[in-house]
């Protein structure tokens, strides 16, 4: 399935280079693959460096620091939203701090890809309604996901 995924770069702190478009594609299209999202979705990724996600968890999380990635998912309670016009479903946007991705690789010790592909697939199931905050059971469920998708994917620590 055709998935259509628009990426926004508004920092300037780290290359964009074709390759981690490509590796951002991959990751989305990935974790849509593996929730077996049949039906063509749209997602939007802007990159972003740590004031401005800063901005945006304090603004829409109540949460004074910077973070790695944001999720705003389109969907209200009642289920994922299909465009009629388009025939796809919007899932909603993600913003990813590439300077907080690559100073967790350096922490973790991986590449600053294998981060940023983690934070893609981590995101995509936010915006797909799952939510490692609830409980510690839809925690260990989703970061199961996370590594089953990264491994299928053939991106590892």
């Amino acid at each position: 399935m055709k998935h259509t995924i628009y990426i926004t770069n508004e920092q300037k702190l780290i290359p964009v280079t074709p390759a981690l478009r490509t590796l951002i594609k991959k990751a989305i299209t990935g974790a849509l693959k593996y929730e077996e999202i049949e039906d063509a979705a749209e997602v939007s990724v802007t990159l972003v460096d740590n004031a401005r996600i800063h901005e945006l968890n304090l603004e829409h999380r109540d949460v004074d620091r910077p973070t790695d990635v944001l999720s705003f998912p389109m969907f209200e309670d009642e289920g994922l939203d299909e465009d009629e016009a388009l025939g796809e479903l919007i899932l909603g946007d993600i913003v990813l701090s590439l300077e907080r991705a690559k100073e967790q690789a350096e922490e973790y010790g991986h590449s600053f890809e294998r981060e940023c592909a983690f934070l893609c697939v981590h995101s995509v199931l936010h915006l797909l309604g799952y939510d490692h905050e609830i409980s510690e059971e839809e925690e260990k469920e989703m970061f199961a996901k996370q590594e089953a998708i990264l491994q299928e994917l053939g991106i590892t620590r």
